[in-house]
């Protein structure tokens, strides 16, 4: 039977969240793979590029896999209660219910974290645990039915091990030479642990606006939950 795939696609979505696992689990056999949002109007990215929904939520099927991204269009998502209502309805019976990023902090709004332990982007970490989530500093963080991964990157690291949950190791493995992911950085500032603490700083000036923001959100959403 086909494997009925969903990601959540929103305006300001953060487009590597989606494309890297989209990549991934799109690669798999007998998988169908959904870019779903309210309407079939193309939606703009946070770094401009336009993507294209393929199903809303009305017409959506039963997803095996529901993944939800993140991006600088996150704050509005955790508030807005179409979103969260379709998401919560669709997670009561799949398979997997999933997140890349800041993708996680929606599954928080919409009271999934509860109790589980997950992850999301390192600048944004702090604000799992308002929203019931155990907060574990990993790339990926599994909690029975629940994947989350962390930041950005992070998310093939993430499609990489669902693949492995919804077939096998090799077939994993067999995406993966494909895709030849066999990450070699330049540099070693992938992490807050390995960055130079100047490139540190400047990134944490750069998300301090966003995180101010997002904690009056999830301070609001954590209050309904």
């Amino acid at each position: 039977m086909t494997l009925q795939i969903g990601f959540l696609l929103f305006p300001q979505v953060q487009q590597l969240d989606l494309t890297g696992p989209y990549d991934v689990l799109a690669s798999l056999p007998d998988v169908k793979v959904h870019l779903i949002w309210k309407d079939l109007v193309p939606v703009t990215a946070s770094t401009g590029l336009v993507l294209k929904p393929t199903t809303t939520f009305d017409d959506c099927p039963a997803l095996d896999v529901i993944c939800i991204p993140g991006g600088s269009g996150v704050g509005p998502l955790m508030e807005d209660e179409q979103t969260l209502a379709f998401i919560k309805a669709q997670a009561a019976n799949a398979r997997y219910v999933t997140s890349v990023c800041t993708g996680a902090l929606v599954l928080g709004a919409a009271g999934l974290l509860k109790g589980k332990r997950a992850t999301t982007h390192w600048a944004y970490h702090e604000l799992l645990a308002p929203l019931g989530a155990i907060p574990v500093k990993d790339r990926v963080v599994r909690d029975g039915n629940l994947l989350t991964g962390g930041g950005i990157t992070a998310g093939i690291d993430f499609a990489l091990t669902l693949a492995a949950e919804l077939f096998d190791k090799d077939t994993a493995e067999l995406v993966q030479l494909q895709l030849e992911y066999a990450p070699a950085p330049p540099f070693q500032s992938g992490s807050p642990d390995t960055a130079p603490s100047s490139v540190l700083a400047e990134a944490q000036r750069r998300a301090a606006q966003s995180l101010q923001q997002r904690t009056q959100i999830t301070e609001r959403a954590a209050a309904r939950l």
